[in-house]
């Protein structure tokens, strides 16, 4: 602090200084630009004599005035010249009289303007220092956010999907409103809830309903405000975020994206003693330390649970860890009616078949979904919200707006056609695949064609009877373009490597390879620092490797044999489905079924 005050003293006449020669370089140049020469009496009064005098300034004995050339000149009278006027009237020089400047005034001409200079320079500065003072003492602050109940509009009515979730913060909010309620059995309040799931199911979303619901005071901050360049401030500003949480008690502090401070220690480049782990361990000491923080809870957010710190997730810190998922059906449908609220939908926009049609959507995917949809009713000049929005902002989400004017030659189009049809009559003719939804050969985001064959409801185990038929299902392309043009195409790429990754996760992770019996092979290794998946152990030998990579392709080989022998079987079926598809370009299910005779039921749509 002592230098602090030194240091200022000396800035102050730095700029003190500054301004003094400005001020005498501003004189400097004046004269420079304007110069006065001094002349003695005597030679005034020759000139005079001589009629190169033009006018002259009279203050008391100094004398002032310009030459015929412009040259402007001083002098002084030593004593007092009677004669002077009649000599210089005379000569027809003009006289302009002035009275004598006293000292007050000759010092405020002279001196205002270093005054003046000086003044700005001090307040200015003045000001600088005073700002970097407040924000050297508030730099290990935290930035967190205080929200109170009137300000906050989202309650628990405007969250859908996470009913589980809702009841477990609901009973947080509830302790703290009447804590006797659980204090009579021994019960004790929560420290801290963590919130965990994929992006965009609506963890934020439930804190900010908290905040709306709670009635006590919300702080609110994210994870990477903790983490600065400078040593020391991401540990302050977590003592700084729980003195505010202690003073307002009861009170919630909301920690969104926790991950950016809470990953575990000893796994990055800087060892044990990097800034981002005394933060950490600042926070442990906060959370669960010998000073109590009763009436303080702690909400967290993350979508990468695997890599926190275990001290941070055991109980006492993190008490309760409550996991926000995707929605299931009833879930994505519940979502739906709570962003079509203000939206004006059409008889035929059934929620329900919505929900049917958006298997993995997140609430984010589905607000996305309501959202498109109304901009294109209201591109369309619509009044209402049709189906069809609904079904196109369906598919601009999945992949990506429709790519009319993309130019297409007729013998890609016609390719194209082939390979989307073997997808689709495969999705109608085996008995294990999700049934057919819709298929197009519009260019769509990077995609010349897409099928979309979306589950009848949710799923969350598969036999291995199921993994075939939908292996089989995605080859249907390949095996499409072989039977009608005995060639393949670059159109199976990502199809390709789909049925590579599926087939290997079998053999490899679920164990149905009869070969290698009921094992798992590899091990996935997570380098925490960098936040995912880069490298796989090896736990097996060569010759297993072999066998895996037998089997891989084993399962590839029966997948396609089965989709060529039932296109084969139904080639003027395909045919006929891709010369319509060239006319039409899109068609859903239910014609294409009705169009190759093939009996399959399909969810009945809202007429």
């Amino acid at each position: 602090m002592n230098k602090k005050v030194n240091k200022f003293p000396k800035s102050i006449l730095f700029w003190l200084l500054l301004a003094l020669i400005v001020a005498f370089f501003y004189q400097a140049q004046k004269a420079k630009v304007s110069p006065i020469i001094p002349l003695d009496y005597s030679t005034f009064i020759e000139k005079v004599n001589r009629g190169e005098v033009q006018e002259v300034v009279i203050r008391e004995n100094n004398i002032e005035g310009r030459l015929n050339d412009e040259t402007r000149f001083r002098t002084y009278t030593p004593y007092q010249d009677p004669k002077l006027a009649e000599t210089l009237q005379a000569k027809g020089i003009r006289i302009i009289g002035r009275p004598a400047q006293t000292v007050g005034k000759t010092l405020l001409i002279n001196i205002l303007p270093v005054v003046l200079i000086f003044g700005l320079l001090w307040f200015f500065l003045f000001r600088r220092v005073e700002g970097a003072g407040r924000q050297a003492m508030s730099f290990g602050q935290a930035k967190a956010k205080l929200h109170t109940e009137p300000k906050i509009k989202i309650t628990f009515k405007d969250v859908a999907g996470c009913d589980e979730a809702k009841e477990e913060l609901k009973e947080i909010i509830d302790f703290l409103k009447d804590p006797k309620k659980f204090q009579r059995l021994g019960g004790k309040i929560p420290k801290g809830v963590l919130l965990m799931g994929p992006p965009g199911t609506g963890k934020t979303l439930l804190a900010r309903a908290v905040a709306g619901e709670s009635g006590v005071p919300f702080f609110s901050i994210s994870g990477s405000d903790f983490v600065e360049m400078f040593v020391g401030v991401g540990a302050s500003r977590v003592r700084s975020l729980f003195q505010q949480g202690k003073k307002n008690a009861p009170s919630i502090i909301f920690i969104d994206e926790i991950d950016a401070v809470g990953r575990q220690r000893f796994a990055g480049l800087g060892g044990g003693h990097d800034e981002r782990e005394q933060t950490l361990n600042q926070l442990f000491v906060e959370m669960d330390g010998f000073d109590p923080n009763e009436g303080v809870i702690l909400i967290a957010a993350t979508n990468r649970p695997d890599v926190l710190d275990p001290a941070l997730l055991r109980p006492g810190r993190f008490d309760r860890r409550i996991v926000v998922d995707r929605p299931d059906i009833n879930g994505r449908e519940a979502i739906l009616k709570v962003h079509t609220k203000k939206i004006p939908l059409a008889k035929d926009a059934d929620l329900k078949v919505i929900a049917r049609r958006t298997p993995g959507f997140s609430g984010a995917d589905l607000a996305n979904v309501a959202n498109e949809a109304a901009l294109l009713a209201a591109r369309k000049n619509k009044k209402q919200v049709t189906m069809e929005e609904i079904e196109e902002s369906i598919d601009r989400v999945m992949a990506g707006p429709a790519r009319k004017s993309k130019v297409i030659s007729q013998e890609e189009k016609k390719i194209t056609a082939y390979h989307e049809s073997g997808h689709a009559l495969l999705a109608l003719l085996i008995p294990e695949a999700d049934p057919l939804h819709k298929v197009s050969i519009l260019p769509r985001g990077l995609a010349l064609g897409y099928t979309i064959t979306p589950p009848i409801e949710d799923r969350y185990i598969s036999t291995k009877k199921k993994l075939m038929a939908e292996i089989t299902k995605t080859l249907g392309g390949r095996a499409s373009e072989e039977i009608i043009f005995n060639e393949v195409s670059t159109g199976a790429g990502f199809d390709l490597r789909v049925v590579t990754d599926e087939a290997r996760r079998m053999v490899t992770r679920y164990g149905m390879s009869e070969k290698l019996g009921h094992l798992t092979f590899g091990r996935p290794h997570e380098q925490l620092f960098l936040g995912r998946d880069i490298t796989e152990e090896k736990d097996y030998s060569e010759e297993t490797a072999r066998v895996i990579d037998q089997e891989v392709r084993k399962i590839g080989d029966e997948c396609y044999a089965r989709a060529r022998e039932l296109l084969k079987k139904n080639k003027a079926k395909l045919k006929l489905l891709a010369e319509t598809l060239l006319e039409r370009e899109v068609m859903d299910g239910e014609e294409v079924a009705k169009l190759v005779g093939i009996k399959k039921e399909f969810p009945k749509k809202r007429k």
